[in-house]
């Protein structure tokens, strides 16, 4: 039987702590709903000034459809770029949280019902690990990731002391993973996101449990590894609770292509988008359209040309060209701002996905069955857009690198999506992971299971 029918879940009061970008909000946002259905109390920290007026956007709707869920807002201290020796926005906000997690002992403490279990965010665990242990509460983590990207997070600290000059990196019962696909910021000297990495790597074991949105059809067997203590003894309980499903307060206000699709055949339709962090320069963007209007598909494409929305005032005709634009609109449709993207992945139009395998990405892709061209741009996209291709649900240009470094031509880029487009392997097995994320999140599926098991342990303080 679900713990949604049963009332004791309404005793298990957990705050649910994100950090900045949407790539680590929207999956703490999913997981939020999921444990609502199972009648936990939930109290959501929010953190302010928010980077992005996506993630504001976000938030408001999803307090707006859940008004009992109590919103702690956490103003947090500014940091100096300088002091922080960055200037991305998104780490910075890491860093400005992490070193401001003292000031909620205070406001959590008078939370009533007291608080049962702190779910932070994975660039938060050092902090939050100070703070669960002041509330005398269990600590576990969101890992807003693939279970083989925690992998090389619990491991690399060692890592980088044992073979600190080669290639690979090899990481016991899972494989090797060349460096090449490590996020590029670990490989800079005195980064914040290579601070955070291994000084929270470190940590890992000192937290109550694990939790990724991950599901047995794709990482079954790294989860195994995980918990059997072969990749690393004495890790915490890694707890698959993917994938966690999209819900309807995600749709923002705006222009929707849904009619659009409605109009042209099934699998008939290319999507590209690459996520709310990546940007693309203004020659690449050019060459995505050349290669979308030369793929002989219809294609949705989503442009974005800066790293956070709030600068992000040019219109379609200034980002693409005005020439380009005229060409493209015969050919299908090009938008600027945040769209729903589960809906368009549902849709029977769409046959393909031109991804930059961001894991949120690639979990509403299998959730939907559809193939995927992957382009990793940053971040953990290499590390996926390796699980996409051995998993064969996608495809992935291995010699096209990070995309933020190099550009890929149009013609090949056309290329690629016709043979994605028309590949009946690729489409059959996506439909096979389909059929298995169906399972996983029915009622008494393992998604549904897993979160029962959590608030069995929350409820009793473990």
């Amino acid at each position: 039987m679900s713990t949604s029918d049963q009332p004791s879940g309404d005793l298990t009061h957990v705050a649910l702590f994100p950090s900045a970008g949407m790539g680590h909000l929207v999956p703490f946002l999913r997981l939020a709903a999921a444990l609502l259905r199972h009648h936990c109390k939930l109290t959501l920290i929010t953190s302010h000034p928010a980077v992005s007026s996506a993630e504001s956007q976000l938030i408001s709707r999803f307090l707006s459809a859940f008004p009992q869920i109590t919103e702690l807002k956490f103003h947090i201290v500014p940091l100096d770029p300088l002091v922080a020796n960055s200037d991305d926005p998104f780490f910075l906000q890491f860093e400005a949280i992490r070193r401001s997690v003292h000031l909620l002992t205070s406001p959590l403490s008078a939370l009533s019902p007291p608080l049962s279990a702190l779910v932070c965010d994975v660039s938060l665990i050092s902090s939050a690990l100070a703070l669960s242990a002041t509330l005398k509460i269990p600590n576990y983590v969101l890992f807003t990731s693939s279970a083989i990207m925690f992998s090389l997070f619990a491991y690399y600290p060692f890592v980088k002391m044992s073979d600190p000059s080669g290639d690979l990196i090899h990481i016991p019962a899972i494989g090797s993973i060349p460096k090449t696909s490590l996020p590029p910021p670990l490989l800079v000297d005195n980064s914040i996101f290579k601070k955070i990495f291994t000084q929270d790597g470190r940590r890992i074991k000192e937290l109550n449990g694990v939790l990724i949105n991950a599901m047995d059809a794709m990482e079954g067997d790294t989860v195994a590894a995980l918990n059997s203590g072969k990749v690393l003894d004495g890790l915490p309980p890694v707890v698959p609770i993917g994938p966690l499903l999209p819900c309807e307060f995600e749709n923002p206000e705006g222009r929707s292509p849904i009619k659009w699709l409605e109009k042209l055949p099934p699998r008939s339709v290319v999507f590209a988008s690459f996520g709310s962090r990546t940007a693309a320069s203004r020659e690449q963007i050019k060459e995505i359209g050349i290669g979308l209007a030369s793929s002989g598909y219809k294609f949705l494409w989503v442009v974005k040309d800066k790293v956070v929305d709030k600068e992000d005032k040019e219109g379609l005709e200034e980002v693409v060209g005005e020439e380009l634009m005229e060409k493209l609109k015969e050919k299908g449709m090009v938008l600027k701002e945040w769209v729903n993207q589960e809906e368009i992945l549902g849709h029977r139009a769409v046959g393909g996905f031109v991804s930059h395998c961001g894991w949120n990405s690639v979990m509403e892709a299998a959730l939907k069955g559809v193939p995927v061209l992957a382009w990793p741009q940053n971040g953990d996209q290499m590390i996926n857009a390796g699980l996409v291709a051995k998993k064969g649900v996608g495809m992935w240009v291995e010699k096209w690198g990070w995309g933020h470094k190099c550009v890929v031509k149009g013609e090949e880029l056309g290329g690629r999506i016709k043979e994605l487009m028309e590949s009946d392997v690729l489409r059959a097995r996506a439909a096979e992971l389909k059929e298995e994320a169906a399972k996983a999140v029915a009622v008494g599926g393992s998604c549904d299971r897993a979160i029962e098991g959590l608030i069995g342990r929350w409820s009793k303080g473990v």
